[in-house]
């Protein structure tokens, strides 16, 4: 009986119900051999198909099947994103995944998902109360439940920049998937959400932080020069709670910002800045210059005290005992320095963002600030990486200075 002659390389091409079918031997992504099939009409179809899988094979590890959205996530987040982004950008994902996008889309399968399924879950999640969803009423003792484990639901509806953010991951995770070729489209930019009318940030007055500074200059708060960088130079958080002595040059007046302090996962991390704009060499007002002293003076006299139980970690701003400043006991006096000081709480972030007001209002050209502030966009109007010169950084800085000293 006469057959069809196969053509070079074609033994494992064969015919299969209404067309034909291939394989190759492939090595999974877990270290193991076996073969992965591809179907089409026509053999040439086929044969297409076949040489395409043969140098995906020869390339690397080879999926078997289409994973689920949940466990596309799971790989992308160890193998892509904790492997390349910042630690916090890293431990933010993977709440956002376990929390939003793994309960609504996790079952379905990658290649399946549709920009529909994708709406109808942000749609849901919109509408649905995290404390229920996530128990967190239930994990409470039994004599503190108050809300929706009572069934009086309290209605904790995510905002809207939670579903962008949730979104954005998704969509990531999805753009790396079409590299990869498992998905032909990214559906989760298809989908809409509603405008986010994000809240308008507040900002002091001059008189406002003076008075706050004053209080904590008179008080004698150890995290008074902390203050004053935050609200004079624009420092970040975790960037004046991750300065070293060796970044301070009191006597040339200059600062050195390259690293800060994070937590995350329960862990207090000494790392380098978020981005290169962040990187900087400040010149330092008098009023930084004064504070920092005071407060190297004093760390130097709390190191005797602490005797053997001081850690040797070099930052600026330490405890009793040499250790780091967390974050969150960073805010907790900021806030009770507002109330002592009789003035309207804002937050850390936002008394950065009162740094820039007040650079505004001493007619300090927006270049400038936006040198001092660091920002890799300052405006609409601005110009991103514009150089300044030290000099005109230098006065800007000095006129600041003065005007909260008084």
């Amino acid at each position: 009986m006469a057959t069809r002659a196969r053509a070079n390389g074609e033994g494992s091409i064969f015919p299969y119900r209404n067309g034909y079918a291939a394989y190759v031997w492939v090595t999974k992504p877990d270290g193991k051999r076996t073969r992965k099939y591809v179907y089409g009409k026509t053999r040439e179809d086929v044969h297409a198909k076949w040489i395409k899988l043969h140098q995906q094979a020869k390339a690397g590890p080879v999926a078997t099947r289409v994973p689920t959205v949940g466990e596309y996530l799971d790989y992308w987040h160890k193998e892509v994103v904790r492997p390349n982004l910042a630690p916090l950008t890293a431990a933010t994902y993977e709440t956002l995944i376990r929390l939003y996008i793994k309960p609504g889309l996790g079952p379905k399968r990658l290649d399946r998902l549709q920009v529909r399924d994708v709406q109808a879950w942000l749609n849901t999640l919109a509408t649905t109360c995290q404390c229920c969803a996530q128990g967190k009423d239930a994990r409470r003792p039994i004599e503190k439940r108050r809300c929706c484990a009572l069934g009086a639901c309290c209605t904790s509806y995510p905002v809207t920049s939670t579903l962008g953010d949730a979104r954005k991951v998704l969509r990531s995770a999805l753009s790396h998937a079409q590299t990869e070729e498992l998905v032909a489209r990214n559906v989760a930019g298809l989908a809409k959400l509603p405008a986010d009318r994000r809240r308008k940030g507040k900002a002091w007055s001059t008189d406002e932080a003076r008075r706050f500074l004053e209080s904590a200059r008179r008080d004698g708060d150890p995290m008074y020069a902390a203050y004053v960088l935050v609200l004079v130079c624009g420092l970040r958080k975790g960037e004046v709670l991750g300065l070293t002595r060796e970044d301070v040059d009191l006597d040339g007046a200059e600062l050195t910002i390259g690293r800060q302090l994070q937590r995350v996962a329960r862990q207090l991390l000494h790392r380098e800045t978020k981005t290169r704009a962040s990187d900087a060499s400040l010149p330092l007002p008098a009023i930084c210059v004064t504070a920092l002293r005071q407060r190297l003076a004093d760390a130097d006299q709390a190191r005797p005290a602490a005797g053997s139980a001081w850690q040797h970690t070099g930052l600026v701003f330490c405890s009793a005992f040499g250790t780091p400043v967390d974050p969150r006991n960073f805010n907790r006096s900021w806030d009770a320095r507002c109330r002592k000081a009789g003035i309207r709480k804002i937050t850390v972030h936002d008394a950065r963002r009162t740094c820039g007001s007040l650079l505004a209002d001493l007619d300090v050209h927006p270049r400038v600030a936006m040198t001092i502030l660091r920002h890799a966009r300052f405006s609409i109007t601005m110009e991103i990486y514009t150089q300044v010169s030290s000099r005109s950084t230098r006065e800007a800085l000095k006129k600041l200075g003065e005007s909260l000293d008084g």
